[in-house]
């Protein structure tokens, strides 16, 4: 029997839906776990660095710091984004109910027991925390294998990779002698992530520019798309490079590639849509990056930390906040539109990577520069917590399942 449908059409009724609405779709469980985790991991760290907390946590302060804000943090919402995305590019149903609950309790169970080293073997922590990116590779394969859709088969090998920098970084836990290679672990990831980003919002953002601010899509260069992935390739390569010219001169060409892709995006007819002016902000701190890491190769000035920071809290910070905030909203069937609550969040989180970037530069003391950049995190990802736990909560406004 046709009804009329939430959006005035006439059709079928849509199927009942009477799981869990929290685990109907993985965006749901990783968006909001991952954002309410990344607030409790700054805030550790905070107190870690500065003093205020000594507790014990796996690989130390810094190495779980930088191992939980990637592999705990990002990749949840990388995982949240890809097995919700690849239910609409391929037609198949998604991961939902037990499955997906089974996958958030891997996620949790990695956070819990790098919380809590000690109530367990070394290789057994690290055991628990490898599996979850495979798993969730196998999990994005057989619907993407099923109808043979071999233009997204390359997110596979990029989960792969982060499995392995993943793999390097509980190497220098277990190995003492190879305490170094958490650096060149970090480094590999924040570029796969970066590679990530490239390529997903090459794809999106001039129609998301197009569509939220009524003007016409600008038309790829099919020259400047095909040299994208190629230069960001060789900018991993020359990233984990030892310093030196032929490293710095490759890091600046990809520079230069992805912010001419960004400038023909026309990032000044943004400004009135924050969903809009947020990604391509977080764009531009794409070749930002870049290019500091660029300078950092030829020791000018800024450290490899900080450019990886520009990276890290500028591009993925500000287009994770933009990306959930609009992909909530769109897949529970909402008008996609933020208010001033959000639009200050995502102005928070771009100040909180200039602060951490930049802070030193203009005379902040190292705690307070630290604390400042928390205070802005915990601002920006609080709001969306506030904003969207309702919202991923409950089920979608029209009635259909997701």
């Amino acid at each position: 029997m046709s009804v009329l449908l939430s959006d005035g059409r006439v059709g079928e009724p849509p199927e009942p839906d009477d799981s869990l609405p929290l685990l109907r779709l993985a965006f749901r469980p990783f968006f909001l776990f991952g954002a309410g985790f990344s607030v409790i991991a700054v805030l550790l760290w905070a107190s870690l660095v500065t003093g205020l907390n000594s507790n014990l946590v796996f690989g130390g302060p810094l190495w779980w710091h930088s191992h939980e804000m990637l592999f705990g943090f990002v990749a949840a919402i990388i995982v949240g984004f890809l097995l919700t995305a690849v239910q609409t590019w391929t037609g198949q149903p998604g991961i939902k109910g037990a499955s997906l609950a089974g996958l958030v309790l891997l996620w949790l169970a990695g956070r819990m027991l790098l919380l809590a080293p000690q109530v367990a073997p070394a290789w057994f922590v690290s055991a628990v925390d490898l599996l979850f990116l495979p798993t969730a590779a196998f999990i994005l394969a057989l619907p993407i294998i099923r109808i043979r859709q071999w233009r997204n088969i390359v997110f596979l090998p990029i989960l792969l990779m982060m499995t392995v920098a993943n793999g390097f970084f509980h190497y220098s836990v277990l190995n003492s002698t190879a305490s170094n290679s958490a650096v060149s672990a970090s480094t590999l990831m924040v570029m796969l992530v970066t590679i990530l980003m490239t390529v997903v919002a090459g794809r999106v953002t001039p129609m998301f520019t197009a569509n939220g601010t009524g003007t016409e899509r600008v038309p790829p260069l099919a020259w400047l798309e095909n040299l994208s992935p190629v230069v960001m390739l060789m900018a991993l390569g020359a990233a984990m490079a030892p310093a030196g010219v032929w490293a710095a001169a490759i890091l600046a060409v990809a520079a230069l590639c992805q912010g001419l892709r960004v400038a023909r995006w026309r990032t000044w007819v943004t400004f009135a849509t924050p969903l809009v002016w947020s990604l391509h902000l977080a764009y531009w701190a794409i070749p930002a990056g870049l290019a500091l890491l660029a300078i950092a190769k030829l020791g000018l000035g800024f450290s490899h930390s900080e450019a990886l920071h520009m990276l890290t809290v500028g591009a993925m910070g500000t287009m994770i906040l933009a990306m959930i905030s609009r992909v909530s909203l769109g897949h529970t069937g909402r008008k996609i539109i933020v208010g001033h609550l959000m639009a200050f969040a995502l102005a928070a989180i771009f100040c909180a990577a200039l602060v951490r970037v930049f802070g030193s530069s203009v005379g902040l003391e190292y705690r307070s520069m630290i604390w400042l950049a928390t205070l802005l995190w915990v601002i920006a990802y609080g709001a969306f917590i506030m904003r969207y736990m309702a919202i991923l909560l409950r089920p979608r406004v029209d009635g259909r399942s997701g």
